[in-house]
């Protein structure tokens, strides 16, 4: 463990007027506090608080931050209290281990309702101090580095959070250095099959080829000097996870990957970034596509640089980030730049972003939010985008998520604007509504009078804000309709336990619900944003237990005790139909329908399959099946639809529009059943209603998990 006077001296390089006696105060009272606690590795407890201090002293962070994670535990794991740390260390230490401990007890995982709101708690802590996030995810980090120690389902749970959450937060905050490293220590536990693969194959090709990275490096320095820019060249390796998550989106093997190695060039002023550009794209051939300007451009988190990529030795693709020493800080420490420390004063870097307006920025999309599904959808549509720049016809520039369309554009402008949308010009050009746009284009909207949001323009946007507005404007244009079918959906589905749907038992379940009072939860029924099984457990729990029917977490034979099923999604297995598991190590055991194509994968790895059976007893209906209907466009056909499936004594978990036409729908519906028989005693019943075209059963292999 890092001793009081080496951690004091970790702060004294950045800040000589840092206050020691504080910190050793601060050392001394936290060691006291988990005297006799211990880690699940045997270690002394106290470790960890010291471990999560060192890794802000990386960050150059202030004394309170660093004060802060040294007592970031004892409120919650100790006796100490709230008033006991601000009479000691002051109202500021004591308001930030108090915002550090709420954070830590908000379980970011759990169901969607509850994970939305504490995501609301979570921005709400960093609009206070944005502080308690840099402690909070420095404490995710050394407990990630740790996590071997943890149990196996606690490693898997912790780390799928840290890939949900903690990185990609880390990542919106400009920390880049902590979303890789997060990133990497999760697959690791999430995938270790996979990351080791590419690690081997790293040792392969260095074997093969040599020191890639210096000869490049080299030949990146003879051009500068040829220029006589005087400027410092760093070269690496991708992290494993960065390179993984390419092969899975282009759909490459790791062979046919080019820019698997990453440099950086960091130089004196803005001027020198352009000359150093100018010498490279005359050295190599720049890759089309794969330039951005952050300088002219910078992001919201203060993040400026020049990215490009050329074509390297051998024709391999090299990705190159030019920047100033200034933007370099920016770049590694992102919005906690802003408390940086240097030779014991505050850190005047022009490009470190003010975290309140940052903050300010972040949240202002969330405010709108109607629901928690939606704030929900808001805040990761947020965290894991990139950015493309666009720009108004009169020069003004609009910031987007990569993959977001003409429509998103007229929503970023105003609601009224995204409402009224009837087509767009992109540099010129009438452009249909779902074109992607790059960056530096410029975006006209054409708007007419009269004019409402389409059903289909949710599957078209890329933003949180956009898809709220039109969702919001959906459910008032439709209202007195999407109520109708609510109703008649909530009849079935109460009838089916032997209940009715009375105005009471609704206006009752919408209060458990946090829907409100009125009819809210009945339009939200009709419009597929609220289960009717949902709405049924919230008023009787009890219910849900269903007598004689197997446990759906015993429903397959054949597993290893502690292994956990999950049904494939690209097939969607039921009882009746035979079956075959498919392990992942970590994460339990796939079950496939045994003519799944997507089984063609595992065809060269037999030690994963494992052969199973559904149990022979009555099964819960809770196996979800997506079926394709197509139905006349005529008034209650749907509501018949919905009858039709309650009759059958099945549940709507889900419905889409996926075409509209003035003829006809075509729906994706998914019901829930027992078994085999029940699907095609359900798709049956459909077949024989005069007003459905067709059904089909949907097995799709681009769901696959």
């Amino acid at each position: 463990m890092i001793d009081v006077e080496d951690l004091i001296a970790l702060v004294r390089n950045y800040n000589p007027k840092t206050n020691v006696e504080m910190l050793r105060e601060a050392y001394a009272y936290g060691r006291e506090m988990h005297s006799g606690q211990t880690r699940q590795s045997g270690e002394e407890y106290f470790t960890h608080p010291v471990e999560v201090a060192a890794i802000l002293t990386e960050q150059r962070l202030d004394d309170a931050s660093i004060i802060t994670a040294l007592l970031h535990d004892t409120i919650e794991d100790t006796r100490s209290t709230y008033g006991d740390i601000s009479n000691r260390f002051g109202n500021e230490v004591a308001e930030l281990v108090d915002g550090v401990t709420k954070l830590t007890n908000l379980q970011l995982s759990s169901s969607e309702t509850k994970q939305a709101e504490n995501f609301r708690k979570l921005f709400m802590a960093m609009s206070k101090d944005l502080r308690v996030i840099l402690v909070k995810l420095a404490d995710r980090l050394h407990n990630m580095r740790t996590i071997k120690s943890m149990k196996p389902e606690k490693q898997v749970q912790k780390a799928r959070e840290t890939m949900d959450i903690f990185a990609p937060l880390a990542g919106r905050m400009g920390m880049q250095w902590m979303r890789e490293e997060l990133e990497d220590l999760a697959f690791r536990v999430l995938n270790p099959d996979g990351r080791n693969s590419i690690i081997r194959r790293f040792i392969t090709l260095q074997r093969e080829t040599g020191d890639v990275v210096k000869r490049i490096t080299d030949d990146i320095q003879t051009e500068l000097g040829a220029e006589s820019i005087t400027a410092d060249v760093f070269g690496r390796a991708k992290k494993p996870y960065s390179i993984w998550r390419k092969m899975e989106e282009k759909g490459q093997s790791f062979s046919r990957l080019s820019d698997i190695y990453g440099f950086r060039i960091i130089c004196e002023s803005d001027g020198d970034c352009y000359r150093v550009l100018g010498a490279i794209h005359r050295r190599w051939r720049s890759v089309p596509g794969r330039f951005k300007d952050y300088i002219s451009q910078p992001k919201s988190n203060g993040y400026r640089s020049i990215h490009t990529t050329v074509s390297g030795r051998d024709g391999k693709r090299v990705e190159i980030q030019i920047r100033t020493r200034q933007m370099h800080e920016v770049a590694e420490s992102g919005v906690a730049a802003h408390w940086s420390y240097r030779d014991g004063v505050r850190a005047q870097n022009p490009f470190a972003v003010d975290p309140a307006r940052w903050i300010a920025q972040l949240t202002e999309r969330f405010e709108a939010a109607e629901d928690h599904g939606e704030f929900l959808e808001n805040v990761k549509l947020e965290m894991y985008s990139d950015k493309v720049f666009c720009f108004t016809p009169k020069g003004e520039v609009v910031k987007l998520p990569k993959g977001a369309t003409p429509l998103d554009f007229a929503y970023s402008i105003h609601t009224r604007i995204g409402d009224s949308c009837v087509g767009a010009k992109v540099d010129g050009v009438r452009v249909p509504l779902w074109t992607r746009l790059k960056n530096g284009q410029s975006v006209v909207i054409l708007t007419a009078e009269g004019q409402r949001p389409q059903a289909a323009w949710i599957e078209i946007v890329a933003t949180g804000r956009a898809k709220g507005a039109i969702r919001k404007s959906l459910r008032e244009e439709n209202r007195e309709r999407y109520i109708k079918l609510g109703r008649e959906l909530a009849r079935v589905g109460f009838e089916h336990i032997g209940k009715k749907a009375t105005d009471k038992a609704l206006s009752t379940a919408s209060k458990q619900m946090g829907l409100g009072e009125g009819e809210e939860l009945l339009a939200r029924l009709g419009s597929a944003e609220v289960n009717v099984r949902d709405v049924v457990r919230a008023l009787y729990p009890e219910l849900d237990v269903r007598g004689d029917e197997v446990d759906a977490k015993s429903a397959v034979l054949g597993l290893d005790a502690g292994e956990q099923p999950h049904r494939a999604q690209c097939c969607q297995p039921c009882p009746g139909e035979r079956i075959v598991g498919i392990s992942y190590r970590g994460q339990g055991v796939l079950i496939h329908a045994i003519d799944c194509a997507a089984l063609e994968e595992f065809e060269d790895q037999p030690d994963r399959w494992i052969d199973l059976q559904w149990h022979s007893g009555q099964h819960a209906a809770v196996h979800a099946v997506s079926l394709a209907v197509t139905i006349s466009n005529d008034a209650g056909v749907l509501g018949r639809i919905c009858t039709l499936i309650g009759e059958q004594k099945a549940n709507i978990s889900d419905l889409k529009f996926r075409d509209r036409k003035p003829d006809f729908y075509r729906i994706i519906i998914d019901v829930e059943l027992r078994d085999l028989e029940h699907l095609h005693a359900v798709m049956l019943a459909l077949e024989a209603e005069s007003d459905v075209a067709r059904v089909r059963r949907i097995r799709d292999l681009d769901r696959r998990p």
